[in-house]
């Protein structure tokens, strides 16, 4: 980002980054922006980073659907879904409804199942087993879905599943999906898919909660237009804003609504699972998009990774407090299970990569009976490890199934589609930044040599180290619950849309203390200044907790994410230390 080489000269931070602050041209146009807006120069140079002029600062800052939600039918097959969607309603046909087993997906499933509840139309729910049925439509259960349905909606899942729509002989199927989609389609009556071949790409950001909603939207305008009212779909946001976040796409465009006014809807507590859930996991503030990923969405996932796969569906879908109550405590339990086969995973798929080489173009590592709902997490650690596309897959039998995690700038769905379509792979698919694939165990070595071929052509071997974006300087006395309420308005933040990270530069630590086995708790301030309080998680993994505990009065530059500190009803400004290096 700097122009002039390493912000404040660090070149090698303690947890071995270079630090790159804004460019000069950057600068500048946050300079003018704040003269022209009255923002504080720190908002102004977020906005300014995201390329927002004075003229878009206040839509950027209160983003609203009404501004940015793009027209549904500019999606090819969604006219065709929605209209076939509703005869279903209107003749009270047979619906089921075949979700992924992942938060987008049980999202997805909860859109629709609410919605025909509130136009009091039950549908048939099904998730496959990750293990047993593996990601997406299956012949023999959407043979048996469609001798009992007259209509089949498949969501966040089924661009690729040819065979298997083909075997719902006697039902019309829907697809409302975006993963990644192939070079022919498969026989359903509609593909809604922004990441169709023949598609612009324009909404390839949505997640499939986000093409359902559109194909809602749709439905209520043609209910409108026959003079009838639908259900509040705007009262269904909390899902989408639920997974555009657990889902990990880009908060940009309309995600960034859907997320902002997702979050105001959940706040609410208006969904019974959600409340029950947050209340479980001890969530006694206002949600933020961090809560989804970190706290909701992880505890939703388990019941598909190590559990029931439909656990998280149902909880999202229920209406019936006590029933969600029992859902919540369930996912609960199998989330503190999941964490400690991933955390058996994850020691042994690192110590792997690590014979293998952790500066390939992809980092890999398979093992027998690795639980295949724990290797997806597993492959994001060793991404953020090494800052390269990983795949973790777990081997039972003659098979592998596997999951892949990817870099920014770094196509790792195309890629691995493109080996599954070389055959070196049974099945493969999924989105730039994440996909998942099955493999023959005497295949995978070759495989994921062809797979690393690919990145390496994507230039997934000249990666360094991750560089630290900061957004400028602050000092103590600046960092006031004003200012990072300010800043909020410039989120969510999250994939695509990076928290602003500052530094505070020669600052002396006048408290330190380790909290738990790796975090770490200080306070700062420059000599005869304003003091700062800061927690740094996972401070002791990293070099970073050591150095700073044994500080020895030195001066160090610290960077980090603003944040409000809620405890006890008293709100104040605490940064969360992510980096740092000795001041000259």
């Amino acid at each position: 980002m700097s122009d002039a080489g390493a912000f404040l000269g660090v070149d090698r931070s303690l947890t071995g980054r270079r630090w790159l602050g804004p460019t000069d041209d950057s600068r500048r146009a946050a300079e003018a922006l704040a003269q022209q807006t009255t923002l504080p120069l720190s908002v102004a140079q977020v906005l300014a980073n995201r390329g927002v002029d004075a003229a878009g600062a206040e839509g950027f800052l209160t983003p609203t659907l009404r501004d940015l939600l793009p027209d549904p039918r500019g999606l090819r097959d969604l006219e065709v879904a929605a209209t076939r969607f509703l005869a279903a309603v209107r003749a009270q046909q047979r619906i089921a409804v075949f979700g992924d087993y992942d938060v987008d997906g049980g999202a997805s499933s909860a859109l629709l199942i609410t919605w025909l509840r509130q136009m009091g139309l039950p549908c048939t729910l099904y998730i496959p087993d990750r293990i047993d049925e593996g990601y997406g439509p299956n012949a023999p259960a959407m043979a048996a879905l469609a001798a009992e349905h007259d209509l089949i909606i498949c969501v966040d899942c089924g661009t690729l599943s040819h065979d298997a729509i083909a075997a719902a002989d006697g039902a019309d199927v829907v697809v409302l999906d975006h993963h990644l989609g192939g070079e022919t389609l498969p026989p359903a009556l509609a593909v809604v898919n922004p990441n169709r071949q023949d598609e612009t790409g324009d909404l390839g950001h949505l997640c499939a909660a986000a093409v359902v909603f559109l194909m809602l939207v749709e439905a209520g305008r043609q209910l409108r237009e026959a003079g009838q009212k639908g259900p509040d779909l705007m009262a269904m946001l909390d899902l989408v804003a639920l997974a555009t976040v657990a889902d990990v796409a880009p908060l940009i465009g309309v995600n960034r609504a859907f997320v902002r006014q997702g979050l105001t809807v959940m706040a609410r507590r208006a969904r019974p699972g959600l409340v029950a859930l947050g209340d479980l996991a001890r969530l006694d503030t206002a949600p933020s998009a961090y809560h989804l990923g970190f706290v909701l969405g992880p505890r939703i996932n388990a019941g598909g990774r190590i559990g029931q796969a439909d656990l998280g569906a149902r909880l999202l879908a229920t209406d019936n407090p006590a029933e969600a109550a029992q859902l919540a405590a369930r996912l609960d339990a199998l989330n503190t299970d999941r964490r400690a086969v991933e955390a058996q995973v994850r020691e042994e798929a690192m110590a792997q990569a690590e014979a293998r080489g952790l500066d390939a173009p992809l980092v890999w590592a398979a093992g027998d009976g690795w639980h295949p709902g724990v290797v997806g997490i597993v492959a994001a650690r060793l991404k953020e490890a090494t800052n390269r596309p990983a795949v973790v897959i777990g081997l039972e039998g003659d098979l592998g199934k596997g999951s892949g995690r990817s870099v920014s700038g770094i196509d790792l769905g195309a890629a691995i589609h493109r080996v599954a379509h070389e055959e070196l792979l049974i099945k493969g698919g999924g989105h730039k930044m994440a996909a998942g694939l099955t493999v023959a165990r005497d295949q995978l070595e070759p495989a994921m040599a062809r797979l690393s071929a690919l990145l390496a052509k994507q230039g997934a071997d000249k990666i360094g180290p991750a560089d630290l974006k900061l957004g400028g300087i602050l000092m103590p006395e600046a960092a006031r619950v004003e200012l990072i309420e300010t800043l909020e308005k410039a989120g969510p933040f999250g994939a695509g849309a990076p928290a602003p990270r500052f530094v505070f530069p020669d600052m002396r630590i006048s408290f330190a203390k380790r909290v738990g086995d790796s975090h770490l708790r200080l306070t700062f301030g420059a000599t005869g200044g304003a003091r700062l309080e800061a927690i740094a998680f996972g401070a002791f993994d990293t070099p970073l907790g050591p150095a700073l505990e044994q500080h020895n009065g030195a001066a160090f530059h610290l960077a980090g994410r603003l944040e409000i500190n809620e405890w006890g009803g008293r709100r104040k400004p605490q940064l969360r230390l992510e980096d740092a290096a000795t001041a000259g």
